[in-house]
């Protein structure tokens, strides 16, 4: 493969007063997107991913590009129908659904976003949890996305999709709870983490530490409390996450 030079010129800015958000296709996007293609990146993000047989992220594949053209590119495409967005999500390529996700995430994140356009994100990110299928992709679309919509509604949902045999709808339910956090609600990570204790998948243990650390920036006391309980029982990795940011004495404690 000919590595390709990036383009200068190839922001929609000069083109949104002519372009209307809500023609926006994926095939441009795509397009644009090739444009950023480079084969050292290629090979950097086959050596992060693990894509090879009997992996998490097996089969996946890539184009080469860096996350950070990605996000700036997905931040132009603001506004792109959901029709749209999800073609962009029927992709093989990662980073084509990446880049799907990075649309609504961007755009989540506004002020002026519609409740129905954020509800219009959200159902989709759900229906279509198929082509959600690496930690990367749960990681863009809950961090925001998915709780900002559930933060005012039932969150049921999220305690189904922590008992899912699905990897990655386990970490959308602990991750979902990032927004929840930020709003001073730490309930639901608690809870989500004590179903995800057992879990045998180190990509969980990760993103339940995570968040029980991030709660515990919140509510030092309800961490402390979780970790009296559950400490003896974690599993390693998401004991050394969840305590990475306390006292060298109490981390002692809870290890020994």
């Amino acid at each position: 493969m000919t590595t390709k030079t990036p383009t200068k010129n190839i922001s929609l800015k000069n083109t949104n007063a002519i372009t209307p958000a809500n023609s926006f296709t994926a095939k441009q996007f795509i397009e644009k997107l090739k444009t950023f293609q480079s084969d050292a990146e290629l090979k950097k993000i086959q050596r992060y991913f693990k894509s090879d047989k009997g992996q998490y992220g097996e089969g996946d594949k890539f184009m080469g590009v860096k996350m950070g053209q990605l996000f700036a590119l997905a931040k132009e495409f603001n506004g792109m129908p959901v029709s749209e967005i999800e073609k962009l999500l029927e992709s093989d390529i990662h980073e084509v659904r990446a880049g799907g996700v990075s649309i609504m995430d961007k755009e989540s994140r506004t002020k002026k976003i519609p409740a129905s356009r954020r509800k219009e994100f959200y159902d989709l990110y759900m229906r279509r949890h198929d082509r959600i299928n690496n930690w990367d992709l749960v990681d863009l679309g809950c961090l925001y996305m998915t709780g900002s919509y559930l933060f005012d509604k039932p969150r049921k949902i999220l305690y189904q999709l922590a008992k899912s045999k699905n990897l990655w709808e386990r970490r959308t339910a602990i991750l979902t709870t990032c927004y929840f956090i930020r709003q001073g609600d730490v309930t639901d990570t608690f809870k989500i983490a004590e179903i995800l204790l057992k879990d045998k998948e180190d990509l969980i243990h990760k993103a339940t530490g995570w968040m029980l650390r991030f709660a515990g920036d919140k509510e030092p006391k309800k961490l402390l409390t979780f970790l009296d309980e559950y400490a003896g029982v974690m599993p390693r990795t998401l004991l050394r996450v969840t305590i990475e940011k306390l006292p060298a004495v109490k981390k002692k404690y809870y290890v020994d």
